[in-house]
């Protein structure tokens, strides 16, 4: 474990706001996209001159990408139809910034099994991947996308080469994220696009669930509100142009069994219900407001 320092204004000035739920160390399995560890952390902490909230002590970093190397996530593949929809909403939004696709480059951050690279291909993108987990890699790249494995310090990208940008669910995973979006500033071409899709710390939903909200979890180690996130993109050189709370389109089956995670005396009938009725596949569009994309501009000049 180590002491970090805040990641937006390097102050060493921060206070628990959650104490560490930690059991018995964890493994690689609390790293997975579809873990359902709700509620066991490390300490989380709020820094007391910017407001930035992340986890202090924590695993060292090399430790942490170690662990997502080593990931791998069956339930994911299994989720497939309900992130085909979620990537096909978050993608108009961005096209209607971005313009027409035709054939220009895009890269996805943590692009995982390429999901999201399979829809943006599809829309016209020339779109990359880039994933340290080498199973999710080996999934991606077995039905011919382009993906690297690695991540933005270790992949040999082109600087000044991609119109857009993304990260989806990524940015508080990183070990130093600062520094992950100045390496997106680099690849990025002038007046290019970055989507950052993360979980909102301030937003009503998380504030009236306290400890009990969802996303506190082993695998999060930083928590951005809209605030601290645009405050972080401005520090490394982008034009914010906004952003937007933005849910998810989930099957009942999948959600049903998230929800059995977090409170079991609800969730384990839910699911009996669901699949007793034959529902298990339907996806439902699920909006709470903790969840927000924000939308930044690499400067043309």
């Amino acid at each position: 474990m180590e002491h970090v320092r805040c990641n937006l204004c390097g102050a060493d000035d921060a206070d628990v706001v959650f104490p560490s739920t930690l059991g018995q160390d964890s493994d690689w399995r609390a790293f997975r996209c579809t873990h359902s560890g709700y509620g066991a952390h490390p300490p989380i902490v709020k820094c007391q001159r910017c407001g930035l909230v992340y986890t202090d002590p924590r695993p060292e970093g090399h430790h942490i990408l170690e662990t997502y190397q080593a990931v791998e996530d069956p339930l994911y593949v299994e989720e497939r139809e309900g992130r085909v929809l979620t990537f096909e909403h978050h993608l108009k939004p961005l096209e209607r910034l971005a313009g027409d696709p035709d054939g220009r480059p895009l890269l996805d951050v943590g692009a995982y099994t390429g999901v999201f690279l399979e829809i943006a291909a599809q829309h016209g993108w020339d779109a990359w991947g880039v994933e340290p987990s080498s199973w999710a890699v080996r999934k991606a790249q077995g039905r011919g996308l382009q993906m690297v494995e690695g991540t933005l310090q270790t992949a040999d990208l082109p600087d000044a080469h991609f119109d857009v940008v993304t990260l989806w669910d990524v940015i508080e995973h990183v070990a130093d994220p600062r520094e992950t979006l100045r390496l997106a500033h680099r690849l990025l071409a002038p007046g290019g696009l970055l989507v950052v899709h993360t979980i909102d710390i301030d937003s009503l939903f998380a504030r009236l669930m306290g400890p009990r909200w969802p996303w506190l979890m082993e695998m999060h180690i930083y928590y951005f509100s809209r605030t601290t996130l645009r405050k972080m993109l401005e520090q490394c050189g982008f034009e914010v142009l906004g952003d937007r709370p933005q849910g998810r389109f989930l099957r009942l089956g999948y959600l049903m069994n998230r929800v059995a995670a977090l409170a079991p005396i609800v969730g384990r009938p839910a699911e009996w219900l669901v699949t007793k009725l034959g529902l298990r596949s339907r996806a439902v569009r699920i909006n709470l407001g903790d969840l927000f994309t924000a939308y930044a501009r690499k400067p043309r000049v």
